[in-house]
Parts: structure tokens; C-alpha cells; sequence
């Protein structure tokens, strides 16, 4: 049972500290969703936003977070969706399913980096994508070279 039925979401620039249960700290500047784990065990769930993690949307009145928060390294192992404001428990997951769901994250991270670094040989501003987008630039690619050195 989730101690939290409902989070209040609050837009910051950086994250307190200490986090007050019920909120959900949203930073835009630093792409990423902060809370206290809505189980109530109060550890710090930290939800990035990027094209392979969390999606945040934001009604005007309410914030939904997508995919679902799996707390699988956290001993309470929660498992919630945050439609709307509101806190929905999910099922809990076996360890396989947990590392299911790693292995295609690392894949789909993979996947999508691998296409949004360019060869070394195109790495100017003014290499484009098919769309005509320019490559290289892109902040995802920077940070998944730097996340896999």
C-alpha cells in the first residue's frame, strides 16, 4: 500500500535537500524529477528525463511521468505509475523481470545513442541528418559518450 495517493509537483531549479514527502520536484534546468519514494520509506527516487528514461507531461494543472517508477535497488522495491498527480501501485516484479527490463533499457540506450553519434568523420556543426537536423551536437550523444568512457 502506498503511503502517497497523490504528489504535489513543484517546479525548481534545484532540488532540496530534504525532500518533503507528497512533492515531486521537477527541475527543467537539470532535466529530471525528484521525490520521496511515495511507499513512504522516504528514499530519494531521482527520475531523469531523456529520450530513453522518463517523459514528463505537464496538463497545466497536473504532471505525469512515463514510464513507471520501478524502486528496484531500493529495499521497498516499489513499483508506481504517477498519472495526473495521482499514485497508482503497481505489481511488484520478479528479479528476472527486473533484469528484463535492464537489458532492454541498456539496449534501447544502446541503440539510440549509437544512432545519435556521429562518425568521427561528420563530427562538425554542420553534418545533418537525413531530416536535416544537425548532428553531432546533440546533448544526448555528449552525455552517453561520456557516461560509457
Amino acid at each position: 500500500m502506498m503511503r502517497h495517493q497523490h504528489l504535489e509537483h513543484r517546479f525548481v531549479r534545484n532540488v532540496p535537500r530534504e525532500l518533503e514527502p507528497g512533492v515531486l520536484y521537477i527541475s527543467m534546468d537539470y532535466a529530471t524529477a525528484v521525490h520521496a519514494c511515495c511507499c513512504g520509506c522516504g528514499e530519494r527516487v531521482v527520475t531523469p528525463f531523456t529520450p530513453t528514461d522518463w517523459a514528463m507531461t505537464f496538463d497545466g494543472e497536473s504532471v505525469t511521468l512515463n514510464p513507471s517508477v520501478g524502486n528496484w535497488n531500493q529495499d521497498c522495491r516499489s513499483h508506481y505509475v504517477i498519472k495526473r498527480g495521482r499514485v497508482i501501485e503497481c505489481g511488484s516484479w520478479t528479479n528476472a523481470q527486473v533484469e528484463a527490463e535492464r537489458s532492454r533499457d541498456k539496449r534501447a540506450k544502446q541503440s539510440y545513442f549509437n544512432k545519435a553519434s556521429p562518425p568521427a568523420s561528420m563530427d562538425s556543426p554542420s553534418a545533418t541528418h537525413a531530416n536535416g537536423t544537425e548532428r553531432g551536437r546533440e546533448p544526448w550523444s555528449r552525455l552517453w559518450g561520456w557516461l560509457s568512457k
